[in-house]
């Protein structure tokens, strides 16, 4: 897998909405991230067809699909955030150009419905893509510290580097504007089965990744190191069918890292330990959970077919071709 140039000060980043529009956004809410992202010393641009917005709460397929290359066909551009997640950038992948952005790597960051298009294209162009903050990401206060440190760290430096346990996390409704009254509890990764290994990264947001099984566009995940979460819309019921179905994709995984849940999902530590019970395989790998990334804040950026080091007995993940 090719790494892309990674971002430097003074970069152009490309924000566009392969998913839900950034309609949906505030304005304080856009003006607080572009503002952050420019005291990191980026650009920020805009995508022509971001701002409208359709019956779903996105924007037509072709609309979204020429965003998409032109950010990547643009020379200028040297990065490239998505505004937010969603349901539907699965529905661009028979219409993209991955000729034209093979010949263009690009750091393309996003999580959660973006899991989709970034595998899709780390797939067919044979580069690392990201899973990390949206652009709407960072117009959050508190926690921003961690999610950006990671995020800067991933995309901007080449040194192998240790992905550490924030301090504390949230599952609040921060976007809402009641930032001063959000709650925080203590971080602690847990460990279901020790263990190391060393190996390639791929997984996302599980319910996404799973809609690409049985196209082209699936990564091979024999001997992976996946890396899975799910969001609120999740129960721990679809997440025990959701799991099982993408374990059925391979004889051997080297190991399982799973993000923090969100608390309307109701996956209890007594659930997830039920449910990974089921799986032989996963008591003969490292497995860990609780970790930071998915839909809880804050959040680490991991390179989609990248290059990491688990120690589970450690509580080590550690970046290592990124």
């Amino acid at each position: 897998m090719r790494i892309p140039e990674k971002l430097k000060r003074g970069d152009e980043i490309r924000v566009i909405a392969p998913s839900r529009s950034a309609n949906i956004l505030s304005a304080d809410g856009i003006e607080l991230a572009k503002e952050q992202l420019e005291r990191l010393g980026f650009k920020v641009t805009f995508g022509k067809h971001v701002f409208e917005r359709d019956l779903q709460n996105s924007t037509s397929i072709q609309q979204r699909v020429d965003d998409l290359h032109d950010a990547f066909g643009d020379g200028n551009v040297k990065g490239i955030l998505t505004v937010i997640g969603g349901f539907n950038s699965n529905e661009l992948l028979p219409y993209v150009d991955y000729e034209l952005i093979k010949q263009n790597p690009k750091v393309l960051c996003g999580y959660s419905d973006i899991t989709a298009i970034a595998n899709a294209i780390s797939t067919q162009c044979g580069f690392i893509t990201y899973s990390g903050p949206h652009f709407s990401s960072f117009q959050m206060k508190e926690g921003q510290d961690y999610q950006t440190q990671f995020f800067t760290q991933c995309l901007m430096q080449e040194e192998p580097f240790e992905l550490k346990p924030s301090e504390q996390w949230s599952d609040d409704i921060w976007w809402r504007g009641d930032q001063g009254i959000r709650h925080f509890e203590k971080t602690v990764w847990k460990t279901y089965n020790a263990g190391a290994a060393i190996g390639e990264l791929w997984g996302g947001n599980l319910c996404t990744l799973n809609l690409l099984q049985g196209t082209k566009y699936m990564p091979t995940i024999e001997n992976a190191v996946l890396f899975i979460e799910d969001d609120e819309m999740t129960i721990p019921e679809t997440f025990a069918r959701d799991l099982t179905s993408l374990l059925q994709n391979a004889e051997t995984i080297k190991a399982l890292i799973i993000g923090r849940f969100q608390r309307a999902s109701n996956m209890s530590e007594e659930q997830l330990l039920f449910i990974l019970d089921k799986h032989p395989m996963l008591k003969m790998i490292p497995v860990l959970y609780d970790v930071d990334f998915g839909h809880t804040q804050p959040m680490f950026t991991f390179p989609l077919g990248g290059e990491v080091q688990v120690d589970a007995s450690k509580g080590l993940i550690k970046l290592l071709k990124f």
